[in-house]
């Protein structure tokens, strides 16, 4: 199953926010980069609230059961969120036309301190960490676009109370 939304979708999407798919593209390579896409939003899934409605043998993250936006509203739990899907087509048009760019490989070796790769720039930060978590946490780039898409289906963070 490739990604969320449609091959349609994913056009219209991208037109309508005034990206340019690179001559020749494929519907092949449109799905293919939807597949990568939706591996980019589904790891935010520990983070969702819910549980995947077709349980453990569901291909993605959504539609999900018991879900709920950052201020209590429910979603059924047979949809899938439009920003969801929205999340999706930008992750998978940066895929597409900069294969990889959301899934760096990582080396404790080296770090990168700038990329550039078309419109996507990745700042790394430095650190002496040898954990694998924190090592992956900082060479994982940030699209703002997709992290302002997915905020209203992460909970709040609550800080804690002082009990007396």
């Amino acid at each position: 199953m490739a990604g969320y939304g449609t091959n349609d979708g994913f056009t219209a999407y991208a037109t309508e926010a005034g990206y340019v798919f690179p001559d020749g593209t494929t519907d092949a390579q449109k799905t293919a980069a939807r597949q990568r896409g939706f591996l980019v939003i589904d790891r935010y899934e520990p983070k969702f609230s819910g549980r995947r409605s077709g349980g453990y043998t569901q291909e993605r993250a959504w539609p999900r059961t018991g879900a709920t936006t950052y201020y209590g509203e429910a979603i059924p739990s047979s949809e899938i969120p439009v920003a969801i899907v929205n999340a999706s087509y930008e992750a998978a048009f940066l895929e597409l036309t900069n294969p990889g760019s959301l899934s760096p490989v990582v080396t404790g070796s080296q770090t990168v301190k700038r990329e550039k790769i078309g419109q996507l720039e990745v700042e790394y930060s430095s650190s002496s960490s040898t954990d694998i978590e924190d090592v992956v946490a900082l060479a994982t780039p940030v699209v703002t676009t997709i992290e302002g898409l997915l905020w209203p289906f992460l909970p709040p963070v609550w800080p804690g109370a002082l009990v007396v």
